[in-house]
């Protein structure tokens, strides 16, 4: 980091040589709040050597593109937003743009950017997203287009300077990487193996957002549930969520991502015994046969699946839940679709979050014989929607009369004089209230109910 600052230093030196104002930055990051996290950091380093910001691809001096790997389209994005800026170079040669994160991690993808898009200039990957300062310099000093993607685990970088993109929710990391190596996922392979950070650098960062005034802050991981691998001190993920929980201030806390396997019976009491962690747990199942949770190499059974969420039901009295759910996954039949239908009516999420299979390079899904024609698996695709669409208008129904805490986040899409927020099951409100609501906690009494949203007023 030393090294780093030293860099920084010199780039500041050198902007304000060529420009009479703060060059303009433009930083977007793709996919998981886990990216949005490491764009902050961008941005935290690039405002230290003297960055401005624009919220315009066009007018900047610099962009920089976060990539997200987990998804086809996800990357098709990517080469399309690159490639429009084709054009924008080509009118402003001293432009510069960067690309970095999870897409740029995997070899064949940055061998494609060195091929076929030799005007981008900056191109590393999540273990090099410290190094910004040191690209940056070499490229502003004239030297050559900058890679930097070796392979390996990563390593934890404390002290990185933080740009936030709002002033009401914050994203904590806990930990990176990930080791179940799920047969569908590229995380493994991008992120690195999982490492932990010492619990006082996170008590610390947690007790800065919240004299900060944040009123909510999500801890992050690939897998939450197994924070503590390789600290000297014997702690895990419930007893940091303990510490965490008892932090001074008036906010509410959240997790993610939380996997089946490793969720045990102590942290769902953890949760039950706190007073700021939401009564709300995402708890991605992604299939509800123990079938095709074997090919994905998940490591739990739909039976053990379903005894965690009895056993929160009852540890937690109003506790909700939230989901993933992959459709299509390679040899999965009409049956193994129909059961996790049963499971999703079974345990009545709030929310899913549902995907088609897309295959990634790299994993081992990716080589698996597939049969079922897209058009079939699209259609129990719209099966579970409708599923989905059902229970949840049930469940918003239920809402009707009763009156929820709701963080207020800004100004509704209903018009002058509403504001929107959301409950601890994180579902959106739209309530009428003053713009001086906003940023605080504020009960709303629910008047009417649609799937997408509760509609009130301040009760």
């Amino acid at each position: 980091m030393a090294r780093q600052r030293e860099f920084a230093r010199q780039v500041r030196e050198l902007l304000a040589r060529r420009y009479d104002h703060p060059p303009a930055a433009f930083v977007h990051s793709f996919g998981c709040q886990q990216n949005q996290s490491d764009g902050e950091k961008l941005s935290g380093m690039l405002a230290e050597m003297g960055y401005g910001f624009t919220d315009s691809p066009s007018c900047a001096d610099l962009v920089i593109y976060n990539t997200c790997a987990v998804r086809e389209n996800a990357e098709d994005r990517v080469f399309g937003n690159v490639g429009a800026l084709k054009k924008v170079k080509r009118a402003r040669p001293g432009m510069l743009i960067g690309l970095c994160g999870c897409m740029m991690q995997q070899q064949a993808v940055a061998e494609r950017i060195r091929a076929s898009y030799p005007y981008v200039d900056l191109v590393f990957g999540t273990h090099a997203l410290h190094t910004l300062p040191e690209l940056l310099f070499r490229r502003l000093s004239g030297e050559r287009r900058q890679f930097s993607v070796a392979p390996g685990d990563g390593e934890i970088i404390e002290g990185l300077p933080l740009r936030r993109e709002g002033a009401i929710k914050a994203n904590l990391p806990i930990m990176y990487g990930c080791d179940n190596y799920c047969t569908y996922c590229i995380v493994p392979y991008v992120r690195g193996r999982e490492r932990s950070r010492n619990p006082e650098d996170v008590l610390r960062e947690a007790r800065e957002i919240s004299a900060s005034g944040y009123r909510e802050i999500t801890l992050l991981g690939q897998n939450v549930n197994s924070y503590g691998k390789g600290l000297s001190e014997p702690v895990d993920f419930s007893d940091l969520l303990g510490r965490v929980d008892a932090v001074e201030g008036d906010f509410w806390l959240r997790f993610m991502t939380s996997h089946p396997k490793d969720c045990t019976k102590k942290l769902i009491d953890t949760i039950a015994s706190s007073k700021k962690v939401c009564r709300h747990i995402h708890l991605p199942v992604q299939s509800g046969s123990d079938r095709v949770l074997a090919a994905m190499n998940r490591r739990y059974t739909a039976e053990r699946y379903l005894e965690l969420i009895d056993y929160a039901r009852e540890a937690i009295p109003g506790v909700t839940f939230s989901s993933d759910i992959i459709v299509g996954f390679p040899g999965e039949t009409r049956e193994d679709f129909e059961e996790t239908l049963a499971l999703v009516r079974r345990v009545r999420y709030n929310t899913l979050y549902t995907f088609l299979f897309s295959p990634r390079t790299g994993t081992k899904a990716a080589l698996m014989d597939d049969p079922v024609p897209a058009e079939e698996k699209s259609r129990w695709f719209r099966e579970l929607l409708d599923a989905e669409s059902e229970i949840r208008g049930e469940i918003q129904a239920g809402m009707v009369g009763r009156t929820v805490r709701v963080l207020a986040e800004g100004e509704g899409r209903s018009g002058g004089g509403w504001l929107s927020g959301r409950t601890e099951s994180n579902d959106i409100v739209e309530f009428t209230g003053p713009r001086e609501a906003i940023g605080r906690f504020v009960n709303v009494k629910i008047e009417r109910a649609l799937n997408w949203a509760l509609f009130g007023s301040l009760a």
